[in-house]
């Protein structure tokens, strides 16, 4: 006897596989109409691409991105999140949580160069503490444009637990556009209650971190 869900499942896979074929297809036929000319711009444009992407890269290699380091000082934050568009600060205390989440982020710095990763801690920095409400640790401020975006507070948001892994916390920072991610996490809608604070630097800022 036929099994009708074996049968549908069949030609569904093969409709996916026609329309796949399909597109193949056209994208084929549109490379074969192209005369030399517009391979050579195709081929310009590429490199100017290229060229672009590597300065961007040379740019944030020099300003610390690919690796994970500490701010040893609040002024020194403030410096940080006005020269990175996006920075991720994990506010830390000498405690096995905070140990993990550091695990995470010298992964991730060096998967998304496009990204700061930093640390602070946050005992040693009273006033960033009080101004952005850090009281959970570790805490996560996901920075873009010098503006506190997003919080990732401790293992809630991963599982609850400190097993989690740093794709769990890759995807979670994705969802406030902090790296550039292709997963499905970054697609999904941001949070209704996302705070932002902006946390640039002023007066008083000045004369509490010197």
């Amino acid at each position: 006897m036929a099994n009708p869900i074996k049968e549908i499942l069949e030609k569904q896979v093969l409709t996916v596989a026609k329309a796949m074929e399909d597109k193949i297809d056209d994208e084929i036929a549109s490379l074969e109409k192209l005369d030399e000319d517009d391979l050579e711009v195709l081929r310009e444009r590429r490199l100017k691409q290229m060229k672009k992407m590597a300065e961007k890269k040379k740019r944030w290699m020099s300003l610390g991105h690919g690796e994970y380091s500490e701010i040893h000082s609040e002024k020194d934050f403030f410096t940080v999140v006005k020269a990175s568009e996006r920075v991720v600060c994990h506010f830390y205390r000498e405690n096995w949580p905070c140990k993990v989440m550091d695990k995470h982020m010298s992964i991730l710095a060096k998967q998304h160069i496009e990204t700061r990763f930093v640390k602070i801690q946050a005992e040693k920095s009273p006033f960033l503490a009080e101004r952005l409400k850090i009281v959970v640790l570790p805490t996560l401020a996901l920075i873009k444009s010098t503006k506190v975006d997003d919080y990732v507070v401790g293992f809630n948001e991963l599982g609850g637990k400190d097993d989690f892994s740093t794709e769990d916390l890759e995807e979670r920072i994705a969802r406030a556009q902090v790296i550039h991610y292709e997963g499905e996490s970054s697609l999904k809608p941001k949070s209704t209650t996302q705070v932002r604070r902006n946390v640039r630097q002023s007066a008083h800022s000045d004369s509490d971190s010197e």
